[in-house]
């Protein structure tokens, strides 16, 4: 493999602080006639606590409605000036990102600034339980009336306890958003959506000096709450559980999921890349066994899911019809130990590392949206605390060994760490893998 340091991915930008806290992060791109707008709030559902949670994703709906000063919703206004805007939550961060016309960035960073620092004198009860009404309709329709659709809830639950930020999905409990007041909304904006625990990014054909300026000027009247604490969480250690939940589905399904380490720490790459080895393609591991050869599974996956406290890995493999879980847990539990025992070969890992690096650059190739440029300046600025941390990120993949992913598996993914759930239609318990517990999850 060639040395990493001499294929570095640099993207240049300019940071600056403003006497608030807001930190402004500014990339010069002039190939295209647009900018990116992407601001990221360390905010997510590991911030809320039991019984109060759905916030920060009621949140990300509630701010794209009016603020004092524009009186229509925030899409109507940047659509018109022909901008796309979008919005995601997650259990770390809440993003909100716009892609506009560069001649459109000063409107776009005022609307930014007016809802981050005078949203509370606009937000009435009705647009309160507009919104509210919208979450738990999202809700119903992502996760209770979907196939498989509890299936994360009951995982989420099953590798965390109870007082654990990551117990709960980042929609929150329905109950909890029902019972939620807008007083407690408005007392969850003041603590976490202003400049100090905000950070902007700013892509594309614009000027850096121009950009400060104006983040100066629209950004400064909005006044620095007070410092958010990090959420230090006891240590999770999810014992070893079989369930079974029945649900409107046709085929039985089964997930595997174990507790693996944070986003960046050591082992987290490695166990992306060996992901990408069981699941990456039809010439992966998983793939060739249960769907090509033994023709026991229609679909599989897995997948490291990094977050800032702790991640987790889940293989999620459906079965053809007649198939029991428990042959197929059995097929899947023979690779992983065998990769845990073996490790990839040479040709897997070079797969894997290409597959990888090629979604990687691929991202950057736009400026704006999820994963675009200015997301990812603002990820590394507000998880690692620099934004430049592209070679950094890339070289943990670049720099992964074969025994490095052959240990990781070994350690994390063992079956005495394992959740096994299986999801079965209605009435087929029969079909879950074999000592599973009933389960009921709403």
């Amino acid at each position: 493999m060639n040395d990493p340091e001499s294929r570095k991915l640099e993207i240049p930008f300019t940071r600056h602080i403003l006497p608030n806290g807001l930190q402004v992060v500014v990339h010069e791109d002039h190939d295209c006639p647009l900018a990116a707008v992407n601001i990221w709030y360390h905010v997510g559902s590991k911030n809320e606590v039991p019984g109060r949670t759905g916030f920060a994703h009621l949140f990300e709906h509630l701010m794209f409605e009016p603020a004092k000063h524009f009186g229509a919703t925030y899409f109507e206004i940047l659509q018109r000036a022909g901008g796309q805007i979008n919005g995601s939550t997650n259990t770390d961060r809440t993003n909100y990102w716009a892609l506009v016309p560069a001649p459109a960035l000063d409107l776009a960073l005022w609307m930014e600034a007016d809802r981050m620092g005078h949203m509370l004198p606009s937000l009435t009860d009705e647009s309160f339980e507009t919104q509210r009404g919208v979450v738990l309709n999202e809700r119903r329709q992502n996760y209770e009336n979907r196939p498989y659709g509890l299936a994360p809830v009951a995982l989420a639950a099953g590798l965390y306890p109870p007082d654990h930020p990551y117990h709960w999905i980042t929609i929150g409990a329905a109950e909890d958003i029902a019972s939620a007041t807008i007083g407690d909304v408005r007392d969850f904006f003041r603590r976490f959506y202003h400049p100090a625990n905000a950070s902007l990014t700013v892509a594309g054909d614009v000027d850096p000096g121009a950009v400060i300026r104006l983040a100066e000027e629209y950004f400064l009247g909005c006044p620095a709450g007070d410092r958010v604490t990090r959420v230090e969480p006891a240590p999770a250690a999810a014992p070893a559980s079989r369930r079974v939940m029945e649900d409107t589905v046709e085929l039985p399904r089964l997930y595997l999921a174990s507790l693996t380490p944070a986003m960046f720490d050591a082992s987290d790459a490695e166990l992306d890349l060996a992901a990408v080895i069981l699941t990456g393609g039809k010439p992966s591991r998983l793939y060739r066994r249960l769907v090509y050869e033994e023709r026991i599974a229609t679909a599989v996956s897995a997948s490291q899911n990094s977050r800032e406290l702790g991640s987790h890995f889940v293989v999620t493999a459906t079965a053809v019809p007649g198939v029991p879980l428990g042959r197929l847990e059995e097929a899947v539990s023979g690779e992983l130990a065998a990769l845990a025992r073996e490790g990839p070969t040479p040709d897997e890992l070079a797969r894997a590392l290409a597959l990888t690096e090629t979604s990687f650059v691929s991202r950057l190739e736009q400026i704006g949206g999820f994963g675009g440029r200015a997301d990812q300046l603002n990820s590394y600025n507000v998880l690692l605390g620099d934004p430049g941390s592209f070679a950094r990120d890339l070289d943990r993949y670049r720099l992964a060994s074969a025994d490095g992913v052959r240990s990781a598996v070994a350690r994390f993914l063992s079956p005495a760490r394992r959740v096994v759930l299986s999801v079965v239609p209605a009435g087929r318990a029969d079909l879950a893998a074999p000592d599973s517990a009933p389960l009921v999850v709403s």
